[in-house]
């Protein structure tokens, strides 16, 4: 398995620095550690440009003391799965998107409500400033260690049986979601089935016609080859979806302060690199898209959408109250 630390040696002179097993311990207690990230997409992904600034900023910040081991495509499990591992130290670090987050830190299912944030300056404005702060703590309190958020992208409909313009075409479709009750609720007030499965499962899942369709960003869609799959791609923008760099609190424990400042550096620093990556591909992912034979329905009347979804917001708010939503609506972004 090809590293990301591999891929940044060369930039950073720092070949040949040998790799020992994570034992718990701070690092003026052993020279060098290994850190293994996980992700549930492909290796030429924005995760995996992520993992690569991540790599690279820490074992600048470290003098080479740390380095990263990429494990992506679910070569670890789902992403509920590795979140799992996170909180039991069989793994140390995760870039996941927030679908199954909202299982173990019911708090951050406020962001996976549709039509939440207007526009991507409004939602990094949001998630790099207090809220986004305070849901990170929110995470720290579930046996997990909130590093960054960082970013999927605006999710969009695609299926194999016809064009979506308005939430009447997306009716009776199975269409595969994550593992998230927010937007399966939403999916449901339009008709559309949700199947939630894990996203290693999905490819398969759409070549053999389990489910219709999927949804998703412009950046997973295109580099998971989802075109050679799914004939229609609609621009619905339908859910704003931020992913986060999470680490286990085994590993944590064992971090020195200074040390603790590196890995949120660097995970920063992913972030940025992913959002740089997701921003160039909603633009040009879609024509790349349309040049790989893909319909692109680009006049889709969102707020028809939103209305028709508005009710599935109770989901979240009879249990959680609108206390967040209403400040992430309302904020100064």
């Amino acid at each position: 398995m090809k590293t990301a630390f591999a891929r940044t040696t060369h930039r950073l002179g720092l070949a040949g620095v040998s790799l020992v097993a994570l034992t718990g311990l701070s690092l003026s207690a052993q020279a060098q550690q290994t850190i293994t990230v996980g992700h549930a997409i492909s290796d030429d992904s924005h995760y995996s440009v992520g993992v690569d600034a991540f790599a690279e900023k820490l074992a600048e910040l470290s003098d080479g003391a740390f380095t990263v081991d990429e494990q992506p495509s679910g070569a670890l499990g789902g992403e509920r799965d590795m979140i799992e591992g996170l909180q039991i130290g069989t793994l140390d670090a995760v870039i996941n998107s927030t679908g199954p987050l909202g299982n173990f830190v019911p708090e951050t299912y406020v962001l996976d409500l549709p039509f939440l944030f207007r526009d991507y300056d409004h939602a990094r404005c949001v998630l790099d400033g207090e809220i986004g702060q305070n849901l990170l703590d929110k995470v720290g309190e579930n046996d997990l260690v909130g590093l960054a958020w960082t970013e999927n992208g605006f999710r969009h409909m695609t299926n194999n049986q016809r064009e979506i313009h308005t939430p009447e075409d997306a009716a009776g479709l199975k269409v595969r979601t994550m593992e998230n009750e927010m937007h399966m609720a939403a999916f449901e007030e339009i008709d559309v089935q949700p199947t939630p499965m894990a996203f290693p499962e999905l490819f398969t899942a759409l070549q053999q016609g389990t489910v219709d369709g999927q949804e998703n960003p412009i950046s997973v869609i295109l580099t998971s080859n989802m075109w050679e799959v799914q004939d229609h791609l609609s621009l619905t923008g339908h859910v704003y979806s931020p992913a986060i760099m999470l680490a286990s609190p085994v590993l944590w424990d064992g971090l020195s302060e200074e040390e603790r400042g590196w890995f949120i550096e660097a995970a920063q620093a992913g972030a940025e690199a992913t959002r740089s990556m997701v921003s160039r591909l909603e633009t040009e992912g879609v024509e790349e898209l349309k040049e790989k034979g893909m319909t692109v329905v680009e006049d889709v009347d969102t707020s028809v959408f939103q209305e028709a979804v508005e009710p599935s917001y109770s989901v979240y708010t009879d249990e959680h109250g609108s206390e967040m939503l209403n400040r992430i609506r309302n904020s100064d972004c």
